[in-house]
């Protein structure tokens, strides 16, 4: 009888139904052997199409109505494997098991049910978790074709501060991505860059034929701009956008000569919870900044919590955010440089391992700060191309001085810029050493 408890047992662990086909209700075992081999086809189907077609297959597991499907299923075998042990257990008749044997065959039992119907359970939260933030973070656009074998994603860090009116963005980047290679190019575009021309179909152009051109006429204006004069982009709305976001757009195509195809905008005072739910991000600081305070009249820091010390540090959200944010001892480039450090030590703690272990605060984190108007059937496509990106270097450009003289611009200087090193990126992608 113990010899039969112990197959009865890792029966039910290995093929859940087997060990009531052999000695107990085989209605029921049946039952669960079929339930089994749909799973496992199902699993083997998709391993298969990962290693196929994996770009289709990530489209398919990431629409939300596939993804709350696998919520309600993996609930079904987590209950089917509890009733199966619990008949397993019934079937053992442990009165007739030696003691100590019956002990140890039921605690194996109930440590494999916590194992595989825990396991069932916390898949299908994660499932749920994830369908709910696609579908907030995410549109319903169509699968889209690259522009001149490139996509052009714009990169928006928004700064809603109490002393602002309105949304400005505080960091903007055009992020193209070679469509072949993954070979990705950013391109950093100061917030305080002038006299920005519109493309001629633009209803910016319309409304300013000589460009933004005025005493207050930067770049990140272009936002507050678009927001408060939403007739210029009726359809911005129901296309998943906003007027403040097009016209910014159109900015950033005209100043770089790429056609702008997806945003992202990021919210950065939620930025830190990001950061925080990814365990903290490493950055090798060259200067000393402060955390909290401001400044007197000679631009001395005054108030300081703490300081960002000189050195490689581990830091949290908050401290993350100061850095990124800080404008002590430099200036606005610099600023714009450090904003790039903390993008590319995000970019590294993305690994598999780290999403995994800590996949529903990074998901609930990314779900409450980003908004975009990329669409989920586009996913597929952008996790092949940022696999490939992560073997090789991000080719970086940034429009300042002394290249650029954000209050004069030459414009076709930087499309030849923009040119340059987006055909040099695409011709020869340089691997990660």
């Amino acid at each position: 009888m113990t010899r039969r408890a112990w197959w009865l047992v890792v029966l039910n662990v290995l093929i859940p139904g087997s060990a009531q086909v052999l000695a107990g209700n085989r209605r029921l075992g049946r039952f669960a052997l079929g339930a089994d081999l749909v799973f496992w086809a199902v699993g083997i189907l998709l391993i298969a199409g990962l290693l196929v077609a994996r770009s289709t297959v990530v489209t398919i597991v990431t629409n939300p109505i596939v993804l709350w499907i696998v919520v309600v299923v993996l609930v079904f075998y987590a209950l089917l494997w509890l009733i199966c042990t619990l008949d397993t257990l019934r079937l053992v008749r442990f009165v007739r098991v030696h003691r100590v044997a019956g002990t140890i065959a039921a605690l194996f039992s109930v440590a494999a049910l916590v194992i595989t119907g825990g396991g069932a359970l916390y898949g299908a939260w994660n499932a749920g978790v994830t369908a709910g933030v696609l579908g907030t973070v995410f549109g319903d656009g169509n699968i889209a074709d690259p522009v001149d074998g490139r996509y052009n994603i714009l990169l928006l860090g928004g700064d809603a501060g109490a002393d602002r009116v309105g949304l400005r963005p505080d960091s903007i980047s055009l992020v193209s991505i070679d469509a072949a290679t993954g070979q990705t190019t950013i391109i950093g575009i100061p917030r305080n860059l002038e006299k920005v021309p519109f493309p001629a179909k633009s209803p910016m152009a319309k409304q300013f034929p000589d460009g933004w051109n005025c005493a207050d006429c930067l770049i990140n204006a272009l936002y507050t701009y678009g927001e408060e004069h939403p007739d210029l982009y009726p359809k911005a709305k129901s296309e998943g956008s906003s007027p403040g976001i097009e016209a910014t757009s159109d900015g950033v195509e005209a100043v770089t000569g790429l056609k702008v195809q997806y945003y992202a905008l990021i919210d950065m005072n939620g930025f830190s919870q990001l950061i925080d739910a990814l365990g903290g991000i490493d950055i090798d600081v060259k200067t000393r900044l402060p955390i909290g305070g401001g400044q007197d009249s000679q631009g001395r820091p005054t108030g300081v919590d703490k300081w960002i010390e000189v050195g490689q540090q581990h830091m949290d959200g908050n401290t993350a955010l100061w850095y990124a944010r800080s404008r002590h001892a430099d200036d606005d480039y610099h600023r714009m440089a450090r904003q790039r450090e903390v993008q590319t030590a995000m970019l590294k703690q993305f690994t598999p391992a780290n999403v995994l272990t800590k996949f529903q605060a990074i998901a609930t984190a990314g779900g409450n700060i980003v908004e975009t108007d990329i669409p989920q059937p586009m996913l597929g496509k952008f996790v092949d191309l940022a696999d490939l990106s992560r073997k090789q270097k991000i080719t970086d450009l940034e429009l300042v001085p002394p290249q650029v003289e954000t209050w004069d611009p030459d414009y076709d200087a930087i499309h030849d810029m923009v040119a340059d090193v987006t055909k040099v990126a695409s011709a020869s992608p340089t691997p990660n050493g």
